[in-house]
């Protein structure tokens, strides 16, 4: 989430005088998202008006590309790089679409602990799957990486089966 410095965030885009208030902290007046922290996660629950200001911005966005500007109420503007502009575009087109959005960091390289974790897999499945040539890693030293990107697409491919089997199940039964 953007952090602004005074009480209101606002998202637009450069190329036009669009704005859409994303969040007010819980200082400001009327909030269009509703926040919360859940252990070591910040939850923020867009509302009905969230996610129709979503819906506009999402109207008003370019297919090819976009950038946006974050300003502070204070009249302070940042312009985003174009990664983050990206990030900044495909969360507004799931929230629009009703979706749910995790946004966050992880590093290049993640240990077997980490992956497993990840991919909702014991540890030792992991190992596993690595020596069986499922998903790729390497050693650091005496101790297994795996690459983030690896395992973002191992995760995808796996939902990807899932889903398939699961038309595939549909399928049959609407046979009978």
């Amino acid at each position: 989430m953007l952090e602004a410095e005074q009480n209101e965030v606002r998202l637009a885009l450069a190329s036009e005088s669009l704005h859409t208030c994303i969040c007010k902290s819980s200082h400001g007046g009327e909030r269009s998202a509703v926040s919360a922290v859940l252990g070591e996660r910040d939850v923020l629950m867009a509302n009905e008006r969230a996610l129709t200001q979503a819906r506009d911005v999402v109207q008003e966005l370019p297919r090819d590309s976009e950038q946006f500007t974050a300003s502070t109420t204070g009249g302070k503007a940042v312009a985003l790089p174009p990664e983050l502009s990206a990030i900044v575009g495909r969360i507004l087109r799931v929230v629009a679409a009703g979706g749910t959005v995790t946004v966050g960091a992880m590093p290049e390289e993640l240990t077997t602990t980490t992956a497993a974790k990840q991919l909702g897999v014991s540890r030792p499945t992991l190992m596993k799957m690595i020596k069986a040539g499922e998903i790729t890693a390497h050693k650091v030293g005496t101790h297994t990486r795996l690459r983030t990107a690896d395992v973002l697409q191992f995760q995808r491919q796996r939902q990807q089966r899932r889903r398939a089997a699961f038309d595939e199940l549909r399928a049959l039964e609407d046979e009978d």
